[in-house]
């Protein structure tokens, strides 16, 4: 995606952590979108699309988590915990001089963007939830049940390898590959900036290991017991959850999501799995830039 954009790094942790500010000047009244990337582990570059939200006056700021990406990439796993990263979403804010901004998190993103709200942070207007949980013992629940649904060749293909434990197995890789197709991305081929973002996951994926396992439905990592459906009632900002019919994140997750969190509003693509905004991109952007146009003159 060709909009005008400035990137550099910032320092953290004595490494750098990599960002990219897309837009020049945003119309008055008109506050930044802070995303935050899936995995854990992956790269900024399958949210790209989002960056059309500058043809209605906003910014939009992508940052590739330490680890992923652009950003440095030390390796060390004991770093790799959700402490790190909502430290990591506060230091990109005050950096960015980001003092009112809305946020979004996708997927494992949407899990940091409820632990950062959870630490009461002033000037976020709103929050938007793309794809995400609030347990992960909930969303494996979910995947077992869309895992169930292969064909059972596939399925045994899964099992022989989760137990031997050899998952790195070009079969295992193939037999994931249709779920992926089925609940990641419906589309045929998938988007460049989609596959960037996997490719680069791919040369280091020591933190998506570490932290979730070997596949999407096979989590082996501190990542497992992760559950705060009983901490997010606290939130209480505009949020936006959004979703889609044949997503991973299943609508029984993000019934909880709605449920859950008072001030929030659900929307469902029926056309969509797990990456709405390549699979119905123009009605994502209007469903989104919506609500953040609503949200800019919330009073705080």
């Amino acid at each position: 995606m060709n909009f005008p954009s400035r990137e550099g790094f910032i320092p953290f942790h004595n490494f750098k952590t990599w960002y990219r500010i897309v837009g020049s000047k945003p119309d008055e009244g008109k506050y930044p979108l802070l995303c935050l990337h899936g995995g854990p582990g992956m790269s900024h570059d399958y949210l790209e699309p989002l960056g059309a939200l500058i043809e209605t006056g906003r910014q939009v700021v992508f940052y590739d988590q330490l680890g992923c990406g652009n950003s440095d990439h030390p390796h060390d796993p004991s770093l790799w915990s959700v402490k790190l990263y909502v430290e990591e979403v506060a230091a990109i804010r005050k950096s960015l001089g980001l003092d009112k901004v809305h946020l979004l998190g996708q997927s494992w993103g949407g899990f940091l963007a409820q632990e950062y709200m959870l630490t009461n942070p002033s000037g976020v207007l709103s929050l938007t939830l793309a794809n995400s949980a609030s347990s992960t013992k909930r969303w494996i629940s979910e995947a077992n049940r869309l895992r169930s649904e292969l064909p059972d060749e596939l399925q045994q293909v899964l099992i022989k390898y989760e137990h031997a434990g050899t998952t790195q197995d070009p079969e295992y890789a193939a037999a994931t590959d249709v779920y992926y197709r089925r609940h990641l991305c419906r589309l045929d081929p998938w988007p460049e900036c989609l596959h960037q973002t996997l490719k680069k996951m791919g040369r280091d994926p020591e933190v998506y290991n570490t932290m979730w396992g070997p596949s999407e439905f096979h989590c082996t990592g501190s990542l497992q017991n992760w559950d705060i459906e009983e901490k997010i009632h606290a939130i209480s900002i505009p949020t936006l959850i959004l979703s889609g019919r044949h997503d991973e994140s299943t609508p029984a997750i993000n019934q909880i999501l709605q449920e859950s969190i008072q001030n929030s509003k659900w929307v469902l693509f029926d056309d969509s799995s797990h990456t709405p905004h390549l699979e119905e991109t123009e009605k994502y952007t209007q469903t989104l830039s919506q609500f953040l146009d609503h949200n800019d003159v919330r009073e705080y």
